[in-house]
């Protein structure tokens, strides 16, 4: 009876501890664009600055760098 009770726990437990996990992976992936994107911007600026262009989009070759 016991391994019922076990098997039951699981399979009921399952949805919840996907579900978390699931979550997690999402908030981890989402951390991890926002940081890659604060950088992108960073980096833009910075390029920007160099140029002396304010708030013009960088060239073609440097956003086909930074996309990689």
């Amino acid at each position: 009876m016991n391994l019922w009770k076990s098997l039951h726990r699981h399979l009921t437990q399952w949805p919840v501890e996907s579900q978390q996990v699931a979550r997690r992976n999402a908030m981890i992936a989402s951390t991890a664009l926002a940081q890659r994107r604060a950088e992108r911007d960073e980096v833009e600026d910075f390029l920007a600055g160099l140029t002396g262009s304010a708030g013009g989009s960088p060239t073609a070759e440097v956003a086909a760098q930074a996309a990689l």
